[in-house]
């Protein structure tokens, strides 16, 4: 009996008001924020990089995540082009057709697999980064519209104050109280 009565007691009830009775109480009711949607900002980002941070308002974002797009994209182009490079001298070393020239003649079959493999791990690694930024870019416009109804008025204010406290052997205590207020 004492548990239906807690839970009941716990109910949520609505309070539907009209316009008039709002205005003849005094009350004075506050535009909605605007909230918005983080599916619908996740799903632009993902179309088009940086679209979510532009539908969450923003738009600062932008230049940085096509900065990194663009960063990596020449990294990527750069580290493929000598990776093809290098990948072409050593199919040369192995030819034994004596009219075609080494581009690369101080080194020899180790030290040309060694470059190849190297730039072909950073051409990949650039590919790694280029999702990872891709992905950020989403996750920050999900998480940003998620946050968009986040209350960071002027009326939460933090202090930080010195406070003396009884303990059980009956001394004091000296410290620091930190104090949240919400208006």
């Amino acid at each position: 009996m004492l548990l239906t009565t807690l839970v009941q007691a716990q109910g949520v009830r609505k309070l539907q008001l009209d316009s008039a009775t709002v205005a003849d109480s005094g009350i004075e009711l506050s535009p909605p924020k605007d909230i918005k949607n983080p599916k619908k900002a996740a799903i632009l980002s993902a179309i088009l990089p940086g679209a979510g941070q532009v539908y969450n308002e923003k738009a600062w974002k932008v230049p940085i995540i096509y900065g990194g797009i663009i960063t990596t994209a020449y990294f990527v182009e750069f580290n493929n082009r000598r990776y093809q490079l290098f990948k072409e001298a050593l199919l040369i070393y192995r030819d034994d057709d004596e009219t075609t020239s080494n581009i690369f003649p101080s080194l020899n079959e180790n030290s040309l697999i060694r470059n190849v493999d190297y730039w072909r791990r950073n051409r990949d690694a650039c590919y790694l980064l280029f999702g990872a930024i891709y992905a950020l870019n989403i996750l920050d416009a999900l998480v940003d519209a998620h946050l968009s109804s986040f209350d960071v008025s002027d009326d939460l204010s933090f202090h930080l104050e010195p406070s003396v406290q009884e303990t059980y052997a009956s001394s004091n205590s000296i410290g620091l109280s930190l104090k949240l207020k919400f208006k």
